[in-house]
C-alpha cells in the first residue's frame, strides 16, 4: 500500500498544475496559449480586440458567455501549420461548441441576434451529444469532424466536468484524440474536405486556433501546442 502511494504521488508531481507546463513539457517544445488569468494572446476571430462581451476568465478557464447582443469567435494571435494541439474542455447539458483550426476565411454580419463573427474552418466538434444538432446526426458528436466524419470509436463526453482533446495536424494528416482515444483520422486534401469548406484548390495550411462561442457556456482551461516539422 505505501509503495502505492508513493507511486502516485510521483505521478502527481510529474504532472503541471492547470495552466502551466512541467519542465519535461518545455524541454519537448510545447508552450501554453492561456495563462489561465489574462486574455494575452487571443483576439476576436476577426482580429479585433479580445471580446469580453460575451468571453471572460472563469475557473482559471476561458470560457464562452451565452449572451442576447451577439457572439463572436476567439483565435490565437500566433498562427500554426504542423502542431500538436492539447486542451481540456467543459460543457453543460445540451451544450455545442467547437475547436476550429486550418482557417479558410472569417464571416461578420449582423442579425437580430446582434454581431457574430465566425471562424470557417475545419472543427473539432464540442457537444453534450444529447445536443438537438449532435444528436441529429452521429457526424455531429463530440470529437467529431463537424458535419463530415464521425467519431469510430464513438466516445461520450462527461457532462458538467472537464474533458480532454488533442488535435494532431501533421502536413496533410489529421486526428482528433477524447479522453485519450483516437476517434477520428483523415486526410486533409481528401476531396469531400475543400467540398465541406467551400474551397477550391488547396487549403490554406497555417492559421490560428479558434475556440467557438455557439450560445453555450463552455469553458477551456490547460491549452498547450507544440510545432512539428
Amino acid at each position: 500500500m505505501r509503495r502505492a502511494i508513493l507511486l502516485l504521488t510521483a505521478a502527481s508531481l510529474c504532472r503541471a498544475a492547470d495552466n502551466q507546463l512541467t519542465d519535461a513539457e518545455r524541454r519537448e517544445g510545447w508552450i501554453l496559449l492561456f495563462d489561465g488569468k489574462t486574455s494575452a494572446g487571443w483576439q476576436e476571430i476577426t482580429g479585433k480586440p479580445f471580446p469580453a462581451n460575451c468571453w471572460t476568465i472563469e475557473d482559471a478557464s476561458l470560457k464562452a458567455l451565452v449572451r442576447t447582443d451577439g457572439f463572436q469567435d476567439i483565435r490565437t494571435v500566433a498562427t500554426f501549420r504542423s502542431f500538436d494541439l492539447q486542451f481540456d474542455w467543459k460543457i453543460l447539458p445540451d451544450g455545442n461548441s467547437g475547436v476550429k483550426y486550418r482557417i479558410q476565411k472569417v464571416d461578420e454580419w449582423t442579425n437580430a441576434a446582434g454581431r457574430q463573427a465566425r471562424a470557417r474552418g475545419l472543427e473539432y466538434q464540442l457537444a453534450d451529444d444529447r445536443n438537438e444538432d449532435a444528436a441529429s446526426d452521429p457526424r455531429r458528436v463530440a470529437g467529431s469532424l463537424y458535419s463530415l466524419i464521425a467519431p469510430s470509436p464513438r466516445v461520450s463526453p462527461k457532462i458538467g466536468e472537464f474533458n480532454h482533446s488533442r488535435i494532431l495536424v501533421r502536413g496533410t494528416h489529421v486526428e482528433h484524440w477524447l479522453n485519450g482515444v483516437k476517434v477520428v483520422e483523415f486526410r486533409t486534401d481528401a476531396p469531400e474536405i475543400g467540398k465541406l469548406l467551400h474551397v477550391e484548390g488547396p487549403l490554406i495550411e497555417e492559421g490560428p486556433i479558434s475556440l467557438q462561442n455557439h450560445s453555450s457556456e463552455t469553458w477551456f482551461r490547460n491549452i498547450k501546442i507544440r510545432e512539428l516539422h
